[in-house]
């Protein structure tokens, strides 16, 4: 417990703040590459992708409780929930204490309220904050194209910056409402922002017509079934972009795809869009160390001819 003891005291968040606290899965911590821990005050989000004891879960849920009480850096009681990624549909359960009415991540200022306990997939990812950073530092005065929005976190981040215009599109009704409240507790006027519940290579006519947008932002799900896989769905995405892009505007695309490693895109646009400019090369940062960065999530901003 001593090296996870010490990695939550190193990454202990500003007040309110979400954060990792430990970041097992990037394989740096030998015996806990089952591990992640994130932090949205007062709750402690505990995710295991392996089964451990009860007497090891026992354990975890005293050094949480005495870390974090100790630090006060939450209001009213803790609530530890675990999240048991080995189980069918990932199955979550409380450790201490019990879950607030309502749960929100605040980020730089912003929020994105979650859905704990209902989903493996809680409507917010930490490890894409270097992303919401880098769309709200770049939106000033763009209309923006949010492909695979999901809970329209890059949405909210855009129209903070300043964007003119977001479109977001996921095929997920039920994320896109997520999305929309969170547009509304951030109080941003929803007449800046689009909601499509719609499959987006079923959509490119459509998109068409909406732009062309002087920022696109691709974030796909490692794997979506039949409607998305790396392999066969990146290239025919970036194939689309110009038809959606204006002369000189910005594509970001982000890829968890640790088989396939940040090459795999830059690849795809040499062959595809030859001509465009590769910006910058961007990855999760500190909270999520890696032993081999290849592997980690990447955000690669590129600009279009």
């Amino acid at each position: 417990m001593q090296i996870i003891h010490d990695e939550i005291i190193r990454h202990l968040p500003r007040s309110g703040e979400a954060r990792r606290l430990f970041h097992g899965r990037g394989q740096c911590f030998a015996g806990y590459d089952d591990l992640l821990i994130d932090y949205y005050p007062p709750v402690v989000m505990v995710i295991l992708y392996r089964q451990r004891p009860q007497v090891w879960l026992d354990e975890l849920t005293q050094l949480l409780g005495t870390v974090l009480s100790e630090t006060m850096l939450h209001d009213g009681p803790l609530a530890i929930l675990l999240q048991e990624r080995f189980l069918t549909n990932s199955p979550s359960r409380l450790l201490q204490g019990t879950l607030p009415e309502a749960t929100d991540a605040m980020e730089a200022g912003l929020l994105y309220r979650l859905r704990l306990g209902e989903a493996q997939n809680i409507g917010f990812f930490p490890d894409m904050a270097v992303g919401r950073r880098l769309v709200g530092e770049r939106a000033a005065d763009k209309r923006i194209l949010n492909l695979f929005a999901y809970s329209c976190s890059f949405s909210v981040a855009a129209l903070v910056g300043g964007a003119t215009q977001v479109v977001n599109l996921d095929m997920n009704r039920g994320a896109l409402k997520l999305g929309k409240l969170n547009h509304r507790i951030n109080h941003i006027d929803l007449r800046q922002a689009s909601f499509l519940a719609l499959e987006l290579f079923r959509s490119l006519s459509k998109l068409r017509k909406l732009g062309p947008f002087d920022l696109v932002i691709c974030d796909p799900p490692a794997s979506q079934g039949k409607s998305f896989t790396a392999e066969r769905h990146w290239p025919k995405l970036i194939r689309s972009l110009p038809s959606l892009v204006n002369p000189g505007g910005e594509v970001l695309t982000c890829l968890n795809a640790p088989n396939l490693g940040p090459d795999f895109l830059d690849g795809l646009f040499t062959t595809h869009i030859p001509a465009a400019e590769k910006i910058g090369l961007f990855t999760p940062g500190d909270d999520f160390p890696e032993a081999n960065v290849a592997s980690s999530v990447s955000l690669h901003l590129y600009r279009l001819p």
